[in-house]
């Protein structure tokens, strides 16, 4: 064992430091001593020097959800450009640009890959089984195959969970305290995507225990939103679900939102993003304190810790969000015992 570990550490060392060592007509152990301390503090320091480098593969170009994750990285004592490195990534709507800037990221050997999204976190996962990756707005950890189980993810991947198929349900209560006599709802999902199914289900239950009827529509593409509004309509259906994922609606919460006024539908969707470009209201995660906790998994990792055995975490915060413009816009009201619970209110 002494001379496993005194090779390991003499390769470290320089010449001239192996010249000292040589010197020293000492026993194989204090050898060995010797050389942990002349060499051991050496390598210790080039490492403590080293910057660490981080890649982020998300969606948009930063916003304000990449803004909350620099925040929580201040909050540790992490400051971009000074002691940690951010290598930005973003797919922009194109979604089939993830597995290339996932490979872009290994390519650059940075010490962590944030993902933001389940598309994003699949791209990393299959450009490394090596590179710790922290994963945000991913629904069904499990279910995805992105780790074991919630408590010990097993992998190179950990992260925070967004609970989206259990909110589901909930997003329907609120359409049906807004219109009482509500019966028909259409919902808005992407079949591709690991979420839906799991999501749908919750919906299920909850329509049965409402006497709802569904309509189900596929989104997969920017085009086809104009139909599944149309398909709305002619269904006959009195509001919306929303839950698209994917690519399909990405930088296209003005556009949705204007369909859904031209079409007089109210739509609840699950992230506030889509209420503040104009749509009705949301019920979620509140996705920026997310991205701010995804910063403790940074600086855990940094400090020794694997992503195997750090559990994956659930939210802790949510939001109820409401536009009254929208509402005035489609030509409803929302019930004051429904506005006083919404956490923030666009008017």
């Amino acid at each position: 064992m002494h001379s496993t570990l005194l090779n390991r550490f003499w390769n470290s060392c320089s010449d001239n430091r192996k010249s000292k060592i040589e010197n020293l007509k000492w026993s194989g152990l204090v050898t060995l001593i010797i050389a942990f301390v002349i060499c051991g503090v050496a390598v210790e320091a080039q490492q403590a020097g080293k910057i660490p480098r981080i890649g982020y593969l998300g969606g948009n170009s930063p916003n304000s959800r990449s803004e909350a994750f620099r925040q929580g990285l201040r909050e540790l004592g992490y400051v971009e450009g000074k002691n940690i490195v951010i290598e930005w990534r973003h797919h922009d709507g194109k979604v089939d640009r993830l597995p290339a800037l996932a490979a872009e990221l290994v390519r650059l050997k940075v010490d962590i890959i944030i993902t933001v999204g389940a598309p994003a976190a699949r791209a990393a996962k299959e450009a490394t089984v090596t590179i710790p990756i922290v994963m945000m707005q991913v629904g069904d950890a499990v279910g995805s195959g992105f780790v074991a189980s919630l408590a010990r993810p097993g992998g190179n991947i950990t992260g925070l969970s967004t609970l989206a198929p259990e909110l589901s349900g909930k997003r329907l209560e609120l359409l049906k305290e807004i219109i009482p006599k509500l019966s028909r709802v259409a919902v808005f999902g992407t079949s591709t995507s690991p979420d839906t199914a799991p999501a749908l289900r919750e919906v299920e239950i909850a329509a049965k225990a409402f006497g709802v009827k569904l309509q189900y529509l596929d989104i997969l593409s920017p085009k086809d939103f104009e139909t599944v509004f149309r398909a709305t309509s002619k269904g006959h259906a009195e509001a919306v679900l929303y839950l698209v994922a994917g690519g399909a609606a990405a930088g296209r919460q003005t556009e949705i939102a204007e369909l859904a006024v031209k079409s007089r539908l109210p739509v609840i969707y699950g992230g506030r993003g889509n209420v503040e470009a104009g749509g009705l209201m949301s019920y979620g995660v509140n996705q920026n304190d997310l991205d701010r906790r995804a910063a403790t998994f940074v600086d855990k990792i940094l400090k020794g810790r694997t992503p195997a055995d750090l559990p994956v975490e659930q939210p802790m915060k949510f939001e109820f969000i409401v536009n009254l413009k929208a509402a005035k816009q489609i030509g409803l009201t929302i019930p004051p015992n429904v506005l006083v619970r919404a956490d923030k209110v666009i008017r």
